[in-house]
């Protein structure tokens, strides 16, 4: 995998190639955060996925605010599908991240963990940004000639760099300060979906299969029916989590605990998310052990070659023996 930074001219090449309608934006080859931190740009590893909060942002993304110095991020992409190219430098844009959010994307790992609480990891020095023009309030919809552009986007870097679709992550990914990138997306079909990361990772990997800018929103891979870890700790958060990033408080009986030997006390929104993450993992944990278990008797039933063996029958009294050590 390369992890140079990718050059002004190549970086607007391989956007164009990949069929994005792109222009730079201001003072967009030298526009960058090196000079003024003294820290420099790669080894870059990967990029992310951010929502603007707000509307008409290009500017703000491309100048800053009052502690914050601009660029906020590499490309700000419109509801249009239209991107702007604010840097191809270090940008304000991902600030700290958790180290095993950052390994899964340094080992390419199917699986993005619940980011840890410390945050060692800056993420500006690391990763590509992109703000996609939305409210991120879960009800400003991303037009689906925007979700494509954000895609599209994404495959174009990960092309270049030789990276696959798990170098792409979202910021609430790297970091528990943040919930984006949020929000439904209106398919092609008029109906909307939920934007989730392995929603929008499978759509890089569809990309990345065809040539540059032959992708135009083809169906992705078929997701399993069951959610993943991830997507059930992103339910577990919209329920209790607000968007100004406060814990909601409780408002029905789920959240007390009628235990006389607690106090029978009221559970914050954050203890209430705590131990369904716990749950959710150690649920997580019990089925990928049964899955491995699973896959070793099927490769020794495929061995057996015994006549007269019906291995129809023997697979089911299997599973069946399986689903009683489930449940116990």
């Amino acid at each position: 995998m390369t992890t140079r930074p990718i050059s002004a001219d190549r970086y607007l090449a391989i956007m164009r190639a990949e069929g994005l309608d792109v222009a730079g934006y201001g003072n967009w080859r030298t526009h960058g955060r090196q000079e003024a931190t003294g820290k420099t740009f790669g080894p870059v590893n990967g990029v992310v996925i951010h929502h603007t909060a707000g509307r008409n942002s290009l500017a703000l993304c491309y100048n800053g605010m009052s502690g914050l110095p601009g660029p906020l991020c590499h490309n700000h992409l419109a509801k249009t599908g239209r991107h702007s190219i604010l840097s191809v430098e270090r940008a304000n844009h991902a600030g700290t991240f958790a180290a095993n959010a950052h390994q899964a994307v340094l080992d390419e790992s199917p699986t993005h963990p619940y980011p840890d609480a410390a945050e060692p990891v800056d993420g500006n020095d690391h990763y590509y940004g992109l703000e996609i023009e939305n409210l991120g309030d879960g009800d400003d919809p991303y037009p689906w000639v925007q979700y494509v552009a954000a895609v599209k986007w994404a495959t174009a870097i990960c092309r270049e760099q030789a990276w696959n679709q798990d170098s792409v992550i979202g910021h609430k990914e790297g970091t528990r300060r943040k919930i984006d990138p949020k929000g439904p997306v209106i398919g092609p079909d008029g109906k909307k979906f939920d934007f989730t990361m392995n929603r929008f990772r499978s759509d890089v990997k569809a990309a990345l299969a065809l040539p540059a800018g032959r992708w135009q929103g083809q169906a992705a891979e078929p997701e399993e029916d069951m959610p993943t870890v991830q997507e059930i700790v992103d339910a577990i958060e919209d329920r209790l989590l607000g968007t100004d990033g406060v814990y909601k408080a409780p408002d029905d009986a789920s959240d007390y605990d009628p235990n006389p030997d607690n106090g029978g006390h009221w559970w914050s929104g954050r203890t209430v998310y705590d131990s369904l993450v716990t749950e959710v993992r150690r649920t997580a944990r019990d089925v990928a052990e049964l899955k491995e278990v699973n896959a070793r008797i099927t490769a020794k039933v495929d061995q057996i070659s015994v006549g007269g063996v019906d291995l129809d029958a023997l697979a089911e009294r299997v599973a069946d023996k399986l689903a009683a050590r489930l449940a116990q």
